[in-house]
């Protein structure tokens, strides 16, 4: 199936930013929702920010808004997170996953395709 590549972490202050990047082998998900999860030392996988197939609609975890951005660009089949006013909470292995399904959705279970993740660090 579709192969997830991503990109763009690691280590930053607290305050600072970063963008992560994903790339989506061959133009396959440019025709699903794409989100962006994490996963902390010690805690559980939690969702950060979902986009739609066209990119019109956006949700994001409580934790982020206002700070991170999704985004892609279905010409260059890849999603990014910008990631703005980093905090150590921040901190966790990142990754990318495509949608089984058009519908938008936060639930890791929906999403049948993943990236390998991408280490971010902030330090206070």
């Amino acid at each position: 199936q579709v192969q997830l590549v991503e990109s763009g972490g690691g280590l930053v202050q607290a305050g600072g930013s970063l963008r992560l990047s994903c790339a989506a082998s061959r133009g396959t998900g440019s025709n699903y929702p794409m989100g962006w999860f994490r996963q902390g030392p010690g805690k559980e996988r939690e969702f950060v920010a979902v986009i739609s197939s066209s990119g019109g609609i956006t949700y994001y975890a409580d934790s982020v808004k206002g700070r991170f951005t999704i985004s892609r660009n279905n010409a260059w089949n890849t999603v990014y997170l910008q990631m703005n006013s980093l905090k150590p909470e921040d901190t966790a292995v990142y990754y990318c996953a495509q949608s089984r399904g058009v519908r938008i959705t936060t639930a890791p279970a929906d999403f049948g395709s993943w990236g390998q993740g991408t280490q971010v660090t902030v330090s206070s």
